[in-house]
């Protein structure tokens, strides 16, 4: 069984990996050492290794919690269960076993195993990344679940696994705007505010539109608004739920009906990692991976409907963007964010392309 870790580990792979350098012995996956020759990747097959998963969220059990951090612990039960133990695993929630924007460099270079991670946040590392909440592209859960299956997910998965990062399960989360001052429903709202959008994407979308802007993660979000360092944050509802933003908020703008924020946040894992596990361990991963897209596709749909409950009830103000609402920040959209991410490279604009093609 997965077990929970709140705390980092003193003797990290990389500070093992150095220590070894020169001697005839390998890092195995997980932290177990193997020797060379004989004891090299053979005899992972038989060997029990356990992988980390991290991620920002608060942490809880199977059946209880913020839903993220649940679909990490189905899917290391999934495969702990398919490789009959052959990989287990220790998830670290809350950022506990590092920052929340070191996961990604991290994960590239093998020290961390698997992260549940906000795409956008690997934007700066990843330029490709960025497409990962591009204001008012997708607008439905089933749209940007559509990618997968269509040229933009070749093309996406091709990019990052080139960079050496692994998707392992597709997870979209709709967002909504928590506000501590007035309503944040249209365009002029914003203007003269301090916002938090969740990506460069979304900033260019704000600043376009008169506010000043903030790139913290989203677990620094109750802070920001608790100091006033931050009038409103956009995040996804089930972020918005999890780290109670209704006690700072007079207003909340719901996803439940439309929502101008579709961000991808999959199972990631490392390349280097994956690449060096046998074919059936790869394949079990990779079966549950696919297994846990229906859950997070329903819980995520739950969460836009009951973060608009749990702010009601704490005397939050609740509005719900239409279309015509959308309409007016594509307007802005197209002539921002969309412009600058297509004028960066030929790729950027290719994968563009290929976004707005999946209706």
């Amino acid at each position: 069984m997965s077990t929970d870790k709140t705390f980092s580990a003193s003797l990290t792979r990389r500070t093992l990996l150095g220590g070894l350098a020169g001697t005839p012995v390998a890092l195995g996956l997980g932290g177990a050492v193997l020797g060379a020759g004989t004891f090299g990747l053979a005899s992972r097959a038989q060997a029990q290794t356990t992988l980390k998963i991290s991620h920002q969220f608060p942490g809880g059990t199977l059946t209880e919690g913020d839903f993220r951090d649940r679909l990490c612990r189905k899917f290391a039960a999934q495969v702990e269960a398919e490789t009959k133990g052959a990989l287990k695993f220790e998830i670290y929630p809350a950022s506990s076993l590092m920052k929340t924007v070191a996961q990604l460099q991290a994960l590239r270079k093998g020290a961390l195993d698997l992260t549940l991670y906000p795409m956008p946040y690997g934007g700066g590392e990843i330029g490709e990344m960025n497409l990962g909440l591009m204001p008012c592209l997708v607008t439905t859960y089933e749209q940007g679940l559509a990618w997968k299956n269509k040229p933009i997910g070749a093309a996406m998965t091709k990019a990052l696994e080139a960079k050496g990062v692994k998707l392992v399960s597709w997870v979209w989360q709709a967002g909504g705007v928590a506000s501590r001052a007035g309503t944040v429903l249209h365009p002029a709202d914003v203007k003269g505010i301090k916002i938090r959008g969740g990506s460069r994407e979304m900033d260019m979308l704000f600043k376009a539109a008169g506010a000043s802007v903030s790139s913290i993660p989203s677990n620094e979000i109750y802070a920001g608004m608790q100091t006033g360092a931050l009038d409103a944050a956009v995040t996804s509802s089930t972020s918005l739920i999890s780290f109670k933003l209704e006690e700072q908020s007079k207003s909340l703008t719901a996803a439940r009906q439309k929502s101008f924020w579709y961000m991808l946040e999959p199972l990631f894992m490392s390349k280097t990692v994956f690449d060096a596990l046998p074919a059936d361990q790869q394949k079990a991963i990779l079966a549950a991976g696919e297994a846990m897209e229906p859950f997070g596709l329903e819980e995520a749909k739950k969460d836009d409907q009951r973060v608009a409950e749990i702010y009601a009830k704490a005397g939050v103000k609740v509005v719900d963007m239409d279309d015509k609402v959308m309409d007016e920040w594509r307007a802005i959209a197209r002539e921002t964010a969309w412009k600058d991410f297509a004028e960066r490279s030929p790729e950027n604009a290719a994968l563009l392309k290929l976004a707005e093609d999946v209706a």
